[in-house]
């Protein structure tokens, strides 16, 4: 694959403020849809925040403790922050297939493959959004997916908890899932650390847009 071609692959140090990341983000769409940018695959790390999905429920908005913003992505509510892994991703699902639906799913595998090169046994969970694990055999949330999609072009993407303070989710009811709780890479005791996940999706990243466009084949 030419590398000219391939999106760019960009890791922010440090914590990256949530309002300026969306517009940085929204921004960099618009240049895609317009042909003058290439698409990007963005990891960051967020301030502690609250964001709200085009379909959040007020009554899920326990304890306002932390800058609650609209995100414009699906979903509900869900928070971020220290020690957990954002990624955003600005691909072209013209070029790649219009399916949203496959889309999600592909990028679905994609974590759940980065997951397991930690040692983290990940799963979808039917009727339920996002990123499953067992916690002492009991089902929980280590990663969430909340897309929106414009002109074809998505938004938004992931996160994934490797050692964020877990009591910071109390103030939400994660997803509108009250059922089932969340945890992280550390409360299982596995590798945490930034550079090791993103290491493994770096090494499954080009699996995971080849599958992301065989889309393009389903539609065609």
């Amino acid at each position: 694959m030419n590398p000219d071609l391939l999106p760019e692959w960009r890791v922010s140090p440090g914590l990256t403020e949530y309002a300026p990341a969306l517009a940085n983000m929204e921004a960099r769409a618009a240049a895609v849809t317009a042909g003058e940018a290439r698409e990007l695959l963005w990891l960051l790390e967020h301030p502690p925040v609250y964001t709200a999905g085009t379909s959040a429920v007020a009554e899920e908005l326990i304890d306002p403790r932390f800058p609650v913003v609209a995100a414009g992505r699906g979903g509900r509510y869900t928070y971020h922050g220290p020690g957990q892994r954002i990624g955003y991703l600005v691909l072209d699902l013209n070029a790649r297939g219009r399916d949203v639906r496959h889309f999600v799913h592909s990028l679905e595998g994609w974590v759940i493959a980065g997951l397991g090169d930690i040692g983290i046994e990940a799963f979808r969970a039917p009727g339920r959004i996002g990123i499953w694990t067992l916690d002492q055999g009991k089902e929980a949330k280590i990663g969430a997916i909340g897309v929106r999609v414009k002109r074809w072009i998505t938004m938004h993407g992931f996160s994934v908890n490797l050692c964020p303070d877990l009591s910071h989710f109390n103030g939400i009811v994660p997803c509108g899932i009250a059922d089932f709780g969340v945890t992280s890479a550390a409360e299982l005791g596995k590798p945490a650390d930034f550079a090791t996940f993103d290491a493994a999706l770096a090494l499954h990243r080009n699996a995971f847009l080849e599958t992301v466009s065989c889309g393009a084949q389903n539609s065609a």
